[in-house]
């Protein structure tokens, strides 16, 4: 039977990778995220199907879950960061930071674990950050989410697991190549960046785990990078 794979905040990146990596492996691909217009491309080159979503929505990630059709795989992959000094910061823009990073989360999460757990089988990942579990200076909104995603996952995870669902947290833990022309890469050099390729390819070696040997949480980075 044909797997569907659901990518919530979809886009250019990591997105476009985990897209065509599902798509080549025979999955059935649903994009979400809240501008479609941008995913044109992308759909018509893995033959997925778009969905607009506002993922901090309860109303619209339900609607999202029922167009995609009860998936088999579902990657929150949405995001928003506002940075800046702390006693300068935007009440609202945190307040956004957070909801995108994890209310949002927990809403996709939710409606997707209703669904798989009628079935007892099913995969719901999270991408996680170098914030994820460091809080950089002038960064508190964007820690607070993926602080907040990650104990998410973690106990979702926990609870779930013996059901059959298993929930996977991803700490990316570097920058994410964006293309040939990336001024980051030139700074780092050859070896300084992830290849969104290559993080994809290990989001589906996760999904294809027995479930004798599931893993909760995996870092990945670049193999110059401190931590």
């Amino acid at each position: 039977m044909t797997e569907t794979a659901l990518i919530v905040g979809a886009g250019s990146g990591l997105s476009a990778s985990l897209a065509r990596v599902f798509a080549k492996e025979g999955m059935r691909v649903a994009l979400a995220a809240r501008n479609t217009g941008k995913l044109a491309a992308l759909a018509k080159e893995t033959a997925a199907v778009a969905i607009e979503c506002d993922a901090s929505v309860p109303a619209q990630v339900d609607a999202m879950l029922e167009k995609a059709g009860s998936p088999d795989l579902v990657v929150y992959n949405a995001g928003y960061r506002s940075r800046g000094p702390l006693v300068t910061l935007d009440p609202k823009e945190v307040e956004r930071t957070i909801a995108v990073s994890a209310f949002g989360g927990f809403l996709v999460g939710q409606a997707a674990a209703r669904r798989m757990l009628q079935r007892g089988t099913g995969s719901i990942f999270f991408t996680g950050a170098s914030a994820s579990v460091k809080g950089y200076a002038e960064s508190a909104p964007f820690a607070m989410g993926k602080f907040a995603l990650r104990g998410l996952a973690q106990s979702m995870a926990r609870e779930l697991a013996p059901k059959g669902i298993h929930v996977a947290h991803f700490v990316i833990d570097g920058g994410i190549l964006q293309g040939s022309a990336d001024s980051r890469a030139q700074q780092r050099g050859p070896d300084g960046m992830l290849h969104p390729d290559e993080i994809a390819k290990s989001y589906l070696s996760v999904h294809r785990q027995h479930r004798s040997a599931w893993t909760w949480e995996i870092e990945l980075r670049p193999w110059v990078e401190k931590f």
